[in-house]
């Protein structure tokens, strides 16, 4: 059993119970918006920006964005338990894609679609919403209540319909990490095992996809050539930005790309600087400090460099980010199984 640190009493009695999957939701989210935004984008490029609408009327696509947040939020807030949770963040990843990618029209005077900044705009937001919510949930670990609370979450859905081997192996799992001593874990066990077998699973693409990426990280995080492939990415996207900088510069002379010059570069030279110590961890055989430097290097391009690309170059930079996205799965992947490898080995040598 393992014990984490009380979360702060005030939350608890308000009944602000974290959710252990918030992480994978609120991915499917982010993943969602971005899609919408470049489908969104490339769609209406290769049509010729046609308009919905006629006689003065142009139905926008923040419309039905609008709508599909409202579907989103209306799930959550009609039913209980965890299956409807993935459906609606896609639904209102979609959603939040089509409103986000009018910004330029909310921010200019002459309602420009095609404002220079939007893909900055857009790419920020994201982020923030990345950071935010690390934020609200790593400043503390979980609570033994909160967990419990969510392998409840789980009885939710068995209570109704009954759980497969699978699910009923992923709450069971969750509960072996409470303290016995945890008010509530004797009495959710038993409901557990009260819950009625079923083997049928509802179709849950959204999770399906999850797990299949994740089984895909995982096998390609163990490949023997992953640390020379990630360092020889790392050190391209380094080189390869200064010449987007000075690609940008030699475009426009405007105050903007100006700025956008000099943060490109700013954030190559730090995240050259992360790849190098990481390398030299590498030949060190201290792997587990290379994986977390690899890890701020790639997250220094995406807060730092990669927002300045798109202030400089729009949505060309979409595979700088892409790239960057890869490699931290590939890495988290990494440094997930080198965490469960330290804890097997304390686990075996308590002394």
């Amino acid at each position: 059993m393992t014990t984490t640190a009380t979360r702060s009493p005030y939350l608890m009695r308000a009944g602000l119970v974290r959710n252990v999957r918030s992480g994978e939701h609120l991915t499917t989210f982010v993943v969602a918006g971005v899609a919408t935004v470049l489908i969104t984008r490339a769609f209406l490029s290769l049509s010729g920006y046609p308009q919905i609408g006629g006689k003065g009327l142009h139905i926008a696509h923040v419309l039905p964005g609008g709508l599909l947040m409202l579907v989103a939020i209306y799930l959550l807030l009609a039913y209980v338990g965890p299956v409807v949770r993935p459906a609606a963040a896609l639904i209102g990843g979609v959603g939040f894609g089509l409103f986000i990618d009018e910004v330029g029209k909310f921010v200019t005077s002459d309602n420009n679609y095609f404002y220079q900044p939007t893909a900055a705009i857009v790419y920020v937001v994201f982020v923030l919403i990345v950071l935010g919510s690390r934020w609200l949930t790593n400043r503390r670990p979980i609570d033994p209540r909160e967990q419990l609370a969510n392998v409840v979450d789980y009885a939710v859905e068995g209570v109704v319909g009954g759980l497969s081997r699978r699910r009923l192996a992923q709450a069971a799992g969750q509960l072996r990490q409470i303290d016995s001593e945890v008010a509530g874990r004797v009495e959710t066990r038993a409901l557990l095992r009260a819950v009625p077998p079923d083997e049928v699973e509802l179709a849950a693409p959204v999770d399906a996809a999850w797990r299949a990426l994740q089984s895909g990280f995982d096998r390609l995080a163990t490949h023997p050539l992953a640390p020379r492939i990630a360092v020889g990415v790392l050190a391209l996207q380094a080189l390869g930005a200064p010449a987007i900088a000075a690609g940008i510069r030699f475009d426009r002379g405007q105050l903007l790309t100006d700025l956008a010059v000099l943060g490109v570069a700013a954030g190559s030279v730090l995240s050259a600087h992360f790849t190098l110590r990481g390398w030299l961890r590498l030949r060190r055989q201290d792997r587990a400090r290379a994986v977390r430097l690899f890890e701020l290097a790639v997250l220094t391009s995406l807060l730092v460099t990669q927002v300045f690309q798109f202030a400089g170059t729009q949505f060309a930079a979409v595979g700088g980010m892409l790239l960057d996205l890869v490699l931290l799965g590939l890495l988290g992947a990494e440094s997930d199984r080198l965490r469960r490898e330290a804890e097997a080995a304390a686990a075996s040598n308590p002394l």
